[in-house]
């Protein structure tokens, strides 16, 4: 009886509230059995393991495994303790810890339930559907189990509210890479990005962290009628940076200057006294300007429009017009191209007279064929 009293006299004293630490010694189906050196082996009920839902309590914890608890209830048969109770505790001066630095942290996917996505972090963490990412997600099953990293932006110990956000963590990535890129970039610089999205006014182009204005004018040398027309939504590109505004985060590209212009290597291209053929494309008062090429242009002199003398060019010509010109001098420095229309005429006229020559050295027909019978009379 003495043995007894004094063992019992030995044994710890516990109360509600306290915190004590002890082994798993063993492991049932809907709860944990614990020595803390009480007269009798803890019990941690499966709802006090975790902050979430467990299905087995194996699947929390396992034999052996050393544990801090707290008592919820003591009385001479029985003790009941809680894992959860502790870790919550631990956790909220964590994650509050967090929330006033902004630290970013990392936390495995548990579930994914309606709205959103749910963490472990010692206590039920939930990130909404919204916060995930910077775009839409349509089915969130392919993140169960998957780590995120995540910051707080909402704390309520008393509702028990954590809201976490994958998506804030993403957004200052993006501006720090932003802002690395903008400051970056030089004017004249030649860089490769990605076609992002297209405009009427032109396409934005992704230079890694920053989108970039192609205006629809600097799309081609040609004239464009709409961005598609020459580029598409994913297209990589090589761009020549125009301008960079680091206060208001504008940069302006040219697509187009990257490019051989139509004038380039004119002169393998086109010879003097080749005939092309054109569309007149304005006309002004001392001539008229042929496209003979995509963005090529040449000038036909009002003096070289017609053989017959013409007060204003729309005396023969009108805009949109196809015409016949002879090149007359290609300069590929001054992209000038100098072409006539009336030498054109010249040449056709020659070449008719020609072909009347050579038909009538061709026929036979000659000024003894006319006269010859009566020389013969004659000379009878």
């Amino acid at each position: 009886m003495d043995e007894m009293n004094q063992e019992v006299s030995g044994m710890k004293e516990f109360s509600a509230g306290d915190i004590v630490t002890g082994k798993v010694v063993k492991i049932e189906e809907k709860q944990v059995l614990v020595d803390v050196g009480y007269k009798v082996e803890g019990i941690v009920p499966i709802s006090e393991l975790s902050s979430l839902h467990v299905e087995k309590a194996s699947d929390a914890v396992n034999e052996g495994d050393e544990l801090t608890l707290q008592v919820k209830k003591v009385e001479d048969d029985e003790i009941v303790l809680s894992k959860r109770a502790v870790d919550a505790d631990k956790a909220w001066q964590d994650l509050e810890a967090k929330f006033e630095s902004g630290e970013i942290f990392e936390a495995e996917v548990k579930d994914v339930v309606k709205g959103g996505l749910v963490v472990d972090i010692g206590l039920r963490g939930f990130i909404p559907a919204s916060l995930v990412e910077t775009y839409y997600v349509e089915d969130f099953e392919d993140y169960k189990g998957k780590t995120l990293s995540l910051k707080v932006v909402e704390l309520d110990r008393e509702q028990n509210r954590v809201i976490l956000s994958h998506r804030a963590v993403v957004e200052e990535e993006e501006s720090a890479k932003k802002q690395e890129v903008l400051q970056s970039l030089e004017e004249g610089q030649v860089i490769e990005g990605t076609v992002q999205r297209l405009t009427d006014f032109g396409a934005f182009v992704n230079l890694g962290g920053i989108d970039g204005l192609v205006h629809i004018s600097q799309l081609s040398h040609q004239h464009v009628e709409k961005a598609a027309d020459v580029v598409e939504e994913g297209q990589s590109v090589k761009v020549k940076v125009l301008s960079v505004d680091r206060d208001n985060e504008r940069i302006s590209l040219s697509l187009k200057a990257t490019q051989p212009g139509p004038w380039h290597d004119i002169q393998n291209k086109v010879n003097s006294g080749e005939t092309l053929e054109g569309t007149v494309r304005r006309l002004v008062s001392f001539g008229a300007f042929v496209e003979v090429f995509p963005g090529v242009e040449g000038l036909v002199h009002i003096s070289q429009i017609s053989n017959r003398h013409i007060g204003t060019p729309d005396e023969v010509l009108e805009e949109g017009q196809t015409v016949q010109v002879k090149v007359l001098d290609v300069d590929e420095g001054a992209k000038r191209l100098s072409l006539s229309m009336k030498e054109l005429e010249r040449d056709e006229t020659r070449a008719d007279i020609e072909q009347y020559e050579k038909e009538e050295d061709n026929s036979g027909f000659s000024l003894s064929d006319m006269i010859g019978d009566k020389l013969d009379k004659y000379k009878k």
